[in-house]
């Protein structure tokens, strides 16, 4: 079946992600130093992290949502050094402003560029990066984040939720994105075509492979884009 619209993970897959949270961190460090210091000396950056990780591991059923893990483990950190609630959002904010300061792969806006002009692109992603922010809204038609959804990939609901959001069936969807078991196996196991990203020149070891395996989102848009009216998939 033809290709009709493309779903696309965002961190490691748009951007790297790794140098972003610690930049944050970093970001959130330095503000608390200055607002909240009996806080900040608590738990500095390696403390801060080991604690967001406890918070994780305490609440599963917040596996699907990073903003309220982050938000849980400032209140765990701040509320009980004399701090209140109002610190906590504006710690928060602090952090999230940082989070969506991202410095994209240089072939992802030009890819997106080329991608948007023929196809529908829906941003489906586990974590929390605001487009709007970010500045990139404007190549997808909206976007779905396991927050919002309720539950993360590979779960298949998150990629019907796209599927049902473009009005498509599940085959006439391709799911980008750099991660095997969350991208590609998800896609694949929802009934979605499945791209996979792979930056790293990682071997596959996964079950059913992907439908196409690139090295970048050049190469994906040269591969979808080509003068035949329906690009293989293989």
């Amino acid at each position: 079946m033809e290709i009709a619209a493309i779903t696309l993970d965002l961190d490691d897959t748009l951007w790297p992600i790794e140098p972003v949270i610690a930049r944050a961190e970093e970001r959130l460090d330095a503000w608390l130093q200055i607002h909240c210091p009996r806080a900040a000396a608590a738990y500095p950056i390696l403390s801060m992290r080991a604690l967001r990780e406890r918070i994780a591991a305490d609440h599963p059923h917040l596996a699907h949502d990073f903003t309220e893990q982050r938000r849980l483990t400032l209140e765990r950190a701040l509320i009980p050094h004399g701090y209140t609630m109002a610190h906590v959002e504006d710690a928060y904010a602090e952090y999230f402003t940082a989070r969506n300061e991202v410095e994209c792969y240089a072939d992802a806006l030009p890819a997106l560029e080329r991608l948007a002009a023929r196809y529908p692109l829906v941003s489906l992603s586990n974590g929390n990066a605001d487009l709007r922010r970010i500045g990139i809204d404007r190549f997808f038609r909206f976007s779905i984040s396991a927050r919002d959804c309720g539950v993360g990939k590979p779960d298949p609901a998150i990629f019907r939720a796209a599927c049902e959001g473009l009005n498509l069936p599940a085959g006439a969807v391709l799911h980008v994105g750099d991660d095997a078991q969350l991208d590609v196996a998800g896609a694949n196991a929802a009934g979605l075509k499945s791209a996979w990203l792979n930056r790293n020149d990682a071997l596959w070891i996964g079950a059913a492979p992907p439908h196409i395996h690139v090295k970048n989102l050049h190469e994906l848009a040269e591969r979808l884009l080509q003068p035949a009216a329906s690009p293989a998939l293989a």
